[in-house]
C-alpha cells in the first residue's frame, strides 16, 4: 500500500503544482514576462491565509483575503515593476533581475514580520482517514483536486471561448493589431497577471494547512512551475497543467525506491530529459531547421 499512499500523495502535490505552473505559463504567454516573483505571490497568499486564520477569521473570510493578497501582488508587479522596465525597452535580464530582487524583499519582509519558521493552520479536514487497508486520505484531498480541476477549467473556458480571453492570448503575438482594434493592452497585461496570481492560492492555502509554509519556500514553487512550463510546452496551459501533475508524482513515487532527498531532484530529472529528447516540451511546437 506505501505507493497507493504515495501516488495519492503526488496527485495532490501534481494536480496543485499543475494550477501553480499553469499560472505562471498564462503570464509568461501572455505578457512575455518572465514571471520569477510568482514564488513570492505563492508565499504571500499562504501567510495571508494563516494569518487570517489565526486572527480568528472564518476560513472562507482567509482564503479571500488570500485570493486578494494574490491578485494584488501580482498586479503591484505589472503594474509598478515590469510595466515600467518594459516602456524603457529594458531587456530580459533586467526584468528577472526586477523580478529575483521583489521576490528577495518579499522573503525577508516575512521573516522581518514573522520569523524564518515555517507557519500552519490545524483542521479537520487535514485528519486523513483510511479508506483502504494502509491507504490514509484526508478529506482536504479531494477539495483540492475538486477546486484545481474546476479552477483550470474555468480559465481554460475564459480563454477559448471569451473576446477577452481570446485577445489575452493574443497579446504577445500582435499588441499593435490589438490597439488598432481598441483593446488595452495594459489592461489585458492586468488581467493576466491577475487571473495567473489567482492560480497560485489553493496551492498556497493546501500547503499552509497540511505541511506549513515558510518564507523561503517561493524558491521551490518558481523552480517547479519553470520546470512544468518547458515540459509542458512554453505557453501551453494544458502542457504546464499536466507537466505539474507528472512532476509532482514523480516527486512522491520516487520515494519508494531512493531516499527524501531524492524526491525535488527527480523532477528536474524529468526536466533535463525533455529539454534533451523533447525541447518544445509535451504540447510544444518542434523547431524545424
Amino acid at each position: 500500500m506505501l505507493i497507493l499512499q504515495l501516488l495519492a500523495s503526488g496527485i495532490q502535490t501534481g494536480v496543485l503544482y499543475g494550477l501553480t505552473a499553469a499560472g505562471f505559463a498564462l503570464i509568461f504567454g501572455a505578457t512575455r514576462v518572465f514571471h520569477v516573483a510568482h514564488g513570492a505571490t505563492f508565499v504571500l497568499a499562504g501567510y495571508a491565509f494563516v494569518l487570517g486564520a489565526q486572527a480568528g477569521l472564518p476560513w472562507p473570510v482567509s482564503c479571500l483575503l488570500a485570493l486578494v493578497v494574490a491578485i494584488g501582488f501580482g498586479l503591484f508587479m505589472d503594474a509598478f515593476v515590469y510595466r515600467p522596465i518594459q516602456r524603457h525597452e529594458g531587456a530580459f535580464f533586467t526584468v528577472f533581475v526586477a523580478a529575483f530582487g521583489a521576490s528577495l524583499v518579499v522573503q525577508n519582509l516575512i521573516q522581518f514580520c514573522v520569523g524564518r519558521g515555517s507557519v500552519s493552520v490545524s483542521t479537520p479536514l487535514t485528519r486523513a482517514s483510511e479508506i483502504l487497508p494502509g491507504l490514509y486520505v484526508a478529506p482536504v484531498f479531494w477539495i483540492a483536486i475538486g477546486v484545481a480541476v474546476a479552477l483550470f477549467a474555468l480559465v481554460t473556458m475564459f480563454l477559448d471561448r471569451t473576446d477577452a480571453g481570446v485577445a489575452l492570448r493574443g497579446l504577445s503575438e500582435n499588441p499593435e493589431l490589438l490597439r488598432a482594434f481598441g483593446l488595452s493592452s495594459r489592461r489585458l497585461s492586468a488581467l493576466a497577471f491577475g487571473i495567473g496570481s489567482a492560480m497560485t492560492v489553493p496551492g498556497a492555502i493546501l500547503t499552509a494547512a497540511t505541511s506549513g509554509i515558510e518564507p523561503a519556500a517561493g524558491a521551490h514553487v518558481v523552480l517547479i512551475s519553470l520546470a512544468a512550463a518547458v515540459v509542458g510546452g512554453i505557453g501551453s496551459l494544458r502542457g504546464a497543467a499536466l507537466a505539474g501533475l507528472l512532476l509532482g508524482i514523480t516527486e512522491n513515487l520516487i520515494i519508494a525506491v531512493l531516499d527524501t532527498q531524492w524526491s525535488e531532484a527527480a523532477g528536474f530529472l524529468v526536466l533535463f530529459a525533455f529539454i534533451l529528447f523533447r525541447p518544445s516540451g509535451l504540447f510544444g511546437q518542434a523547431v524545424r531547421r
